[in-house]
């Protein structure tokens, strides 16, 4: 591990009239696997997709063309899952920190290995250019490596690099391909913004104007968008553009669903502080080319959390509604396209971290979990056809797919 002296300075040069960082998450080891081969990484393209699924106690990983259970592995009572990137790993938060996760390959069985990158309150994960970007929301540090060295060995630890926080807070982090830096800024006291630095760690701009700044997504051209309280704030070749939401002062988007390459972005969009619940039923549409936001209201009974909503084909959004059906939305116009029946309907959560439905795309399919069934199902989104479906003895919770 390695930690670059320079960037260093300028992360902490911050701390004069500025803040930054805090998250949260838990997890556990297992037997050391063998070392991952270079034939075993070309096995892992041919295997295709892996769908990791967190329940109580543990992760269960399924064929992503079968659905067929290919691993099961013992992990902490709550966990969350997010993709490293690799196509074949799965980043686990656990009470250590991020652990990995082998989701295997057609010679080799999925498990969760002894390689931990240590962080206090492990939270986000980005994936984008070819890094992976690890935030510990107890310290606001941020641990950088290449995505595929993971593909090297199953035992050793990567060559990393550490960014040090300034104040711990729960936030984010971005590395785009020329180096350019991006951290949120805040404090235990709340999120204000996002400061973006050089590779040297210098100040390339920041900006204070984003109150309870959460969650990112890069859109085309590496164009980055951070959810507001009051709107969204938006990166672009060193300029940081405030976008105001329609509802003042309280118009939150809080996740950014995103394709590479697209300009459009759809966000989660929540226009009442006291809500109780978690169900939302509006959307937020950003245009980062033309810096423009507008907030589209859903019909009646098409509600949503922020685990339902994915990218797919044609840079086409993709609702998984309390009605049970995936409904198709263009991010141009805001308009509902089509819908897909796929599960019952179904209620929101009492809590975020409870069983509720989820979607993940991948391709042109799209993997649909329904706690109430302990099912999963793959829907083909070309066609709204439900390919395959299968019954689990464990209610999933948290998802993410290897590709």
């Amino acid at each position: 591990m390695r930690t670059l002296p320079l960037r260093r300075a300028g992360v902490l040069a911050l701390a004069v009239g500025a803040t930054v960082g805090l998250a949260a998450c838990s997890g556990t080891g297992s037997t050391a696997p063998a070392p991952v081969s270079s034939s075993s990484s070309s096995t892992a393209d041919e295997t295709g997709t892996r769908v990791a699924l967190s329940y109580p106690g543990g992760i269960v990983v399924l064929d992503g063309q079968t659905l067929e259970v290919v691993g099961d592995v013992a992990s902490e009572e709550f966990t969350r899952l997010n993709s490293a990137g690799d196509g074949r790993h799965i980043m686990v938060t656990t009470s250590a920190g991020f652990q990995v996760l082998d989701a295997g390959t057609a010679e080799d069985d999925p498990v969760l290995t002894d390689v931990v990158f240590e962080a206090d309150k492990a939270g986000h994960v980005v994936v984008h250019g070819g890094k992976t970007v690890l935030y510990a929301d107890g310290t606001s540090d941020t641990t950088i490596f290449d995505s595929d060295a993971l593909l090297a060995s199953n035992e050793d630890m990567p060559e990393t690099e550490t960014i040090p926080g300034v104040e711990a807070h729960h936030g984010v982090s971005i590395v785009l391909e020329d180096g350019t830096f991006l951290t949120t800024v805040g404090n235990a006291d709340g999120r204000t913004g996002v400061v973006a630095k050089d590779p040297s760690g210098q100040t390339l701009a920041e900006n204070a104007e984003c109150p309870g700044v959460h969650g990112e997504g890069t859109a085309k051209d590496e164009v980055v968008v951070f959810g507001c309280e009051d709107g969204a704030l938006v990166y672009d070749a060193g300029t940081f553009t405030k976008l105001t939401a329609p509802d003042q002062p309280y118009g939150r988007m809080g996740n950014a669903y995103v394709s590479e390459t697209s300009p459009l972005i759809i966000g989660d969009y929540k226009d009442d502080r006291d809500a109780e619940g978690y169900l939302l039923h509006r959307v937020a549409l950003i245009d980062t080319a033309a810096k423009t936001q507008t907030v589209v209201d859903l019909p009646e009974g098409v509600a949503y959390t922020f685990r339902d909503i994915a990218r797919g084909p044609s840079e086409l959004g993709y609702i998984l509604a309390t009605d049970g059906s995936i409904h198709v939305i263009d991010p141009a116009t805001g308009s509902l396209t089509d819908a897909f029946p796929v599960i019952d309907p179904w209620e929101g959560p009492a809590d975020w971290q409870d069983a509720h439905p989820a979607i993940k795309v991948s391709g042109d399919i799209a993997y649909v979990t329904e706690p109430a069934k302990k099912a999963v199902h793959a829907v083909d989104l070309t066609t709204g056809e439900v390919r395959t479906s299968a019954t689990l003895e464990v209610t999933p919770n948290e998802m993410a797919l290897t590709r």
